[in-house]
Parts: C-alpha cells; structure tokens; sequence
C-alpha cells in the first residue's frame, strides 16, 4: 500500500522490453533507505517488487498486464519518474489508500496556471471516469491529488508549488499520457452495488440487494 506522497524524483537508466514485459533499472538514493530485495516500490504510481539493488539505484521486473495498463512502454533510459516506497506502519497518511495497480492511462490537455498553482486538465477514458468524483482522491503518476473539476470525459486537479517541484507532473506537456489509479473505496463500493458496466468481468452479476435503507441503518 502507498499513499501517493512522491519521496523523490528518480531516472530511468535503462528499460529492456522483450515482447510485452521486461525488466527496469531506475537511479534513486532515498528510497534504497531501509529498502531490501522483494520490497514494492511505486514507479510513477505503478507497483514494482524490488528484484536487485545497487548502490544507486534498483531493478524490477515488468510484466505484460503492466506494459497494457501504464504509460510505462512510452518511458526511456533517461526519463525521471516518481518515486515512493511502500507505507510503513507507523508511517503518515498524508495522502490516500494507493494501490500501486494502474486501472488506465490519461493525457494530459492542458496546464494553465492561476496563481500560485497549476490547472491541469486530464482526458480519461468512461471505465476510469464513472470513478472520478469531485472533491475526492486520484493518483496521478503515482501523486495523490484532489480532483477540483469534473467533466464527462475529463477532470482537473489544481498542483500547488511544492507538488509541482517534488514531482515530474509539471515536466510533462499537453499530450503526453500519465497513469491513473481511482479511489479503491469506490471500485469496491461499486462492486458491492452491482453499478460496474464491466460486471461479467468483476465477477459479479448486476444489480444488488443492498439498498440505500440498508447503508443509511449500518452507518453510511
């Protein structure tokens, strides 16, 4: 589990794909802290396992599903990607509940600047949008962020100066794709009342016995 708060910006040395999966060699320093061979850390939102490490820097293996759901096919020997070790038990919460599992990618339309902060305006495709809600959670790139605007096909998160410096987000440009992770609360709320237009594949036949009667008397 994470919690989308970047630890550090760290680079690509190097990406080797054979077919559709492969391995990844990533420079970093403060995330090697404590860190040891089988221990998951998060590359640009993406959950990776730990399989050698160096004095500056470690490798993980990448598998298909992750080469199909990520941006992580479009990045190169060279390229900065986010950072962020496991959460630790006694750690802060200080962002949200991140899987590290990416549900889709999203391209970036526009960043406008107001202030102090930048406007950055996401396209997504419905499947991760149905999951967007305003004033809730999404990981950007492996960043937990506040959605600030909702659209049918896009949303707008609002990066303040600290966020904009810790991360890669503001290095990118209109076009370019970034990862998206939804709130995990609302996948499985979803599941729960039978509202997923995918339920074949959820494993769960639509419609639900749970009524709004029943999550109002349980505390919801």
């Amino acid at each position: 589990m994470f919690t989308g708060i970047v630890e550090e910006k760290g680079k690509i040395k190097y990406i080797n794909v054979t077919g559709t999966s492969g391995k990844i060699a990533i420079k970093a320093s403060k995330v090697l802290e404590g860190t040891i061979i089988g221990d998951s850390i998060a590359v640009n939102g993406i959950c990776l396992t730990v399989t050698s490490l160096q004095p500056d820097g470690f490798t993980a293996d990448v598998m298909a599903e992750t080469m199909r759901r990520s941006s992580l096919g479009q990045c190169k020997a060279g390229s900065d990607v986010n950072l962020e070790r496991a959460m630790a038990a006694n750690g802060r919460f200080g962002g949200h509940i991140v899987s590290g599992h990416i549900d889709g990618t999203g391209i970036i339309e526009s960043m406008i600047r107001e202030e102090n902060a930048i406007w950055v305006k996401i396209n997504a495709p419905k499947d991760i949008m149905r999951l967007v809600v305003l004033k809730g959670s999404i990981c950007i790139d492996g960043i937990s962020l506040t959605v600030a605007d909702v659209g049918e096909n896009y949303f707008q998160v609002s990066v303040i100066p600290h966020t904009g410096e810790e991360t890669i987000l503001l290095d990118k440009n209109p076009g370019d794709s970034v990862n998206l992770e939804t709130d995990v609360i609302g996948k499985y709320v979803e599941k729960l009342l039978g509202l997923s237009s995918n339920a074949e594949n959820s494993g769960m036949a639509a419609g639900s016995n749970i009524t709004m009667e029943f999550l109002m008397e349980n505390g919801f």
